[in-house]
């Protein structure tokens, strides 16, 4: 197993940069093909949109001898934000699996309008994507559950890269 992962801090960081890229852009592509992401999705995309940079940015530093604190810092950066969305991933997969409730704001039940006019609005200017409800699986899997695995790798070859010595 160990002959497979990165051998260096700069290494690793350029794969934390490939993995991130590959998983964000596929949550672009299924959106592209008309699977609109919920609430919960969207801030599950946080972790990578920072993720993405600061790879980019510690496998530089990391070639540098003068710059390994920046470079352990940046790690511990992006193992806290990929652990951190590994816990909102489990969240998200809660709400899904229905075993908790999600935010109102996508999982609420639904208020009727009080006439035809007020529906009318609602239709024009609301549009929202149910955060409890699974609109695409993948090898049986919800986006959610893949990214728990995802987030939970990152995080962890992150971590596994601030004990490298180079």
């Amino acid at each position: 197993m160990n002959a497979l992962l990165p051998r260096t801090r700069a290494a690793s960081a350029l794969a934390i940069f490939a993995i991130a890229f590959a998983a964000i852009a596929g949550a672009w592509i299924y959106q592209g093909l008309g699977y609109a992401p919920c609430d919960l999705c969207y801030a599950q995309r946080y972790a990578y949109y920072f993720g993405i940079p600061a790879a980019a940015a510690v496998a530089g530093l990391a070639r540098s001898a003068s710059a390994r604190n920046l470079a352990t810092m940046g790690l511990a950066a992006l193992a806290l934000a990929f652990a951190a969305n590994t816990v909102l991933a489990v969240y998200h997969s809660g709400v899904e699996a229905h075993l908790w409730q999600g935010p109102t704001a996508c999982t609420g039940a639904l208020s009727g309008p009080d006439s035809a006019a007020d529906l009318l609005k609602q239709l024009e200017s609301v549009k929202v994507v149910r955060c409890d409800a699974v609109s695409l699986r993948v090898f049986g899997l919800t986006l959610a559950n893949w990214n728990i695995f995802i987030s939970a790798a990152l995080a962890a070859l992150a971590a596994r890269a601030i004990a490298q010595a180079r």
